[in-house]
């Protein structure tokens, strides 16, 4: 698995003219293929007299789905230059869709897969990417006389705190990077003189 990935920062719309011709960029996270394809379909129905809608996106950390389209445009002169550029960027769990409005002034072949790869870049700089980080997920559990010091430490200590339960005794739920997990217990076992429990589960992916 990754250990991190890049990921749209929010959904959003960049938009440059080239030649006469509007090349319209829209951007969105999407968490899965089903995801980006319901995008790709909404786009579709806000420009229904675009001359093209054009897509690429890259699901999965690993980039497992990779899928392009040209919509019309001469083979691989769109959705293959959108998706390089999400490649390039290292942009994953991500759905492009660029608009074109034809201006009446033919690019050519090498015009149009500047434009449309570029436009994507345009608008990841605009928009702006995050980095997702991989954790190991972790339950501490600790008595109630512990846990608000512990919650403190945990924070000021830079630890990524997802959840805090109050039952019999106190749940607190890390994130740990995987390199962190022995340091962790190590360091868990001196802040509560060996008092709090852990227990490590599965992986998960959250802001760097």
């Amino acid at each position: 698995m990754q250990e991190q990935y890049r990921t749209v920062a929010r959904a959003g719309v960049h938009e440059n003219e080239i030649n006469r011709s509007r090349f319209i960029c829209a951007l969105a996270p999407a968490a899965t293929e089903q995801e980006a394809q319901e995008f790709i379909a909404r786009i579709r129905k806000e420009h229904p007299t675009a001359t093209h809608n054009c897509y690429a996106y890259v699901i999965g950390a690993d980039a497992a789905v990779q899928k392009a389209g040209d919509d019309g445009e001469p083979g691989g002169t769109a959705g293959v230059p959108m998706l390089q550029m999400l490649m390039r960027r290292d942009v994953r769990y991500a759905v492009a869709v660029v608009t074109r409005y034809y201006g009446g002034v033919k690019l050519g072949a090498g015009g149009l897969i500047r434009a449309y790869g570029g436009v994507v870049g345009e608008a990841l700089d605009a928009i702006g990417t995050i980095t997702r980080q991989r954790y190991r997920l972790a339950s501490v559990t600790v008595d109630h006389q512990r846990a608000g010091k512990l919650e403190n430490d945990l924070r000021a200590t830079g630890r990524s705190v997802r959840d805090v339960r109050y039952a019999e005794s106190v749940t607190i739920e890390v994130g740990l990077p995987n390199a962190d997990v022995d340091a962790f217990r190590t360091w868990l076992a001196d802040a509560t003189a060996g008092a709090a429990r852990l227990e490590l589960g599965g992986e998960a992916y959250g802001d760097a």
